[in-house]
C-alpha cells in the first residue's frame, strides 16, 4: 500500500485499534492462473497475549482467524502461504464546500490497515474450537453484552468440523490514516466539524481519529 509520510499513523497503536474495532477483515492470497486471485471476508482476532510480542510494523504478531471449509481458499491456503490482509476504518467524502476557499478539489478521507503474514492452518478439531471460543470472548467484550457461550459449546462441537481455522505469523503492517493532513489546520478543523455534524457513526468516528491528531 502507498501511505504518504503525512499519512503515516502516528503510533503502532492506531494500527493495532482499528484492527480491533474493525475485524472483518478481507484476506488475500494468489490463486492460479485460471482462477485467479482469492478474496474471503472474514472475521480477524489479534491471538490472546500476543500483542505484547509485536515490532513497531507489527511484525511477529499472531492473528487468528476462521472460515467456511468449503469456500475454495480454504483449500487453496497451504500453510506457508503468504497473505494479505485488509482491515478498513472509519472514511468519509471530503466536499470541497467545507474548505471555503477556491480552487480546491474533493477528496475522501479513509483509514486502512494492510497486513501481511503467512498462514498456518490449524487442523485439529480442539484448536478450531479454541479459536471459534477466543473469537467469541474478543467480540463479546467489544461489541456485545459479554454473552455466556457455557451452554452453546456442544453446538460448537457440531459445527466445528465445517470450519477452517488458521494462525497468521505477520511480516509487516502499513497503516493509511489519511485525515485531511494535507490541510491547514483551521481548513482541517471545518471538515472535522461537518463530519461530527451529519449524524452517521462513519463520519463521527472519522472525525474523533482528526481531532486526535498530534
Amino acid at each position: 500500500m502507498f501511505v504518504p509520510s503525512q499519512y503515516r499513523e502516528p503510533d503502532v497503536s492506531w494500527m493495532v485499534g482499528l484492527m480491533r474495532e474493525n475485524p472483518l477483515a478481507l484476506m488475500a492470497s494468489n490463486g492460479t492462473p485460471a482462477d485467479g486471485p482469492f478474496a474471503t471476508h472474514l472475521p480477524v482476532i489479534i491471538d490472546p497475549g500476543g500483542e505484547e510480542r509485536m515490532a513497531a510494523d507489527l511484525s511477529g504478531m499472531p492473528l487468528l482467524g476462521h472460515m467456511n471449509r468449503a469456500n475454495p481458499h480454504w483449500a487453496a491456503l497451504d500453510t506457508g502461504t503468504t497473505i494479505l490482509l485488509t482491515f478498513t476504518g472509519p472514511h468519509a467524502y471530503v466536499s470541497p464546500t467545507v474548505y471555503d476557499f477556491t480552487p480546491a478539489a474533493p477528496t475522501w478521507d479513509f483509514t486502512s490497515v494492510h497486513v501481511h503474514g503467512v498462514v498456518e492452518r490449524i487442523e485439529s478439531t480442539e484448536e478450531t474450537l479454541g479459536v471459534v471460543q477466543a473469537t467469541v470472548q474478543a467480540f463479546e467484550k467489544e461489541f456485545g453484552d459479554s454473552w455466556d457461550m457455557t451452554e452453546s459449546l456442544e453446538y460448537f462441537r457440531k459445527i466445528v468440523p465445517a470450519v477452517g481455522a488458521f494462525r497468521v505469523r505477520v511480516t509487516k503492517a502499513e497503516g493509511m490514516f489519511k485525515l485531511s493532513q494535507e490541510q491547514r489546520p483551521e481548513v482541517r478543523e471545518r471538515v472535522a466539524q461537518s463530519f461530527s455534524g451529519r449524524g452517521c457513526t462513519r463520519h463521527a468516528q472519522t472525525a474523533d481519529l482528526m481531532n486526535r491528531l498530534p
